[in-house]
């Protein structure tokens, strides 16, 4: 497996990066898939779905899509070999594991971003010796903690654990600040 990082601030220019990088690196033994975790819960995030879907529609490869709001592990599993895979994004997957109900189970947020630290390490280690690249996508932290509200700074402290983990583990990492990259690894 090949794993790269990348991360900015919204509306940096970071998924479109990532699918350029992703498109450039298809070769046609797989496939080119996009694991979306975004849930249009909202207009606003309605038409963020739907201009990366047109996007991906614009470009000549073909795009696998998978809508995986909460399932990443389940996705990793049924990935080929020689597959090149955007999952895009963290951030978006990780919110969902905080406030999307889970059939038959109640759990709180923070218990939940727990187990998502897990859930992401044991979903690339099901793909760790396969011929698979994987492109991951999140938004940058913000550096101050709000004292008001501890679960926001929970959440901030996990995302960020989960960073610090997929950088270490990455072959590649790059920033993205308005549109530019910086390769950090």
């Amino acid at each position: 497996m090949k794993l790269v990082f990348i991360a900015g601030g919204v509306r940096s220019g970071k998924s479109a990066f990532a699918e350029a990088l992703a498109s450039n690196s298809y070769t046609p033994e797989g496939r080119l898939v996009y694991m979306a975790s975004g849930v249009a819960m909202d207009s606003e995030m309605k038409q963020r779905i739907a201009r990366h879907q047109q996007d991906r529609e614009r470009q000549s490869l073909t795009w696998h899509t998978i809508e995986a709001p909460l399932r990443i592990g389940a996705v990793m599993s049924t990935l080929r070999d020689g597959d090149v895979v955007l999952w895009d994004c963290v951030t978006t997957w990780l919110t969902n594991m905080m406030y999307m109900p889970m059939q038959n189970k109640t759990i709180n947020s923070s218990e939940r971003l727990e187990e998502a630290r897990g859930i992401v390490k044991d979903a690339l280690a099901t793909i760790r010796k396969r011929d698979i690249t994987l492109y991951v996508v999140s938004n940058e932290l913000f550096d101050e903690p709000d004292l008001r509200h501890n679960e926001l700074n929970h959440y901030r402290k996990v995302l960020g654990d989960i960073h610090q983990w997929l950088v270490a583990e990455a072959d590649e990492a790059y920033e993205l600040t308005e549109g530019i990259a910086k390769r950090w690894k």
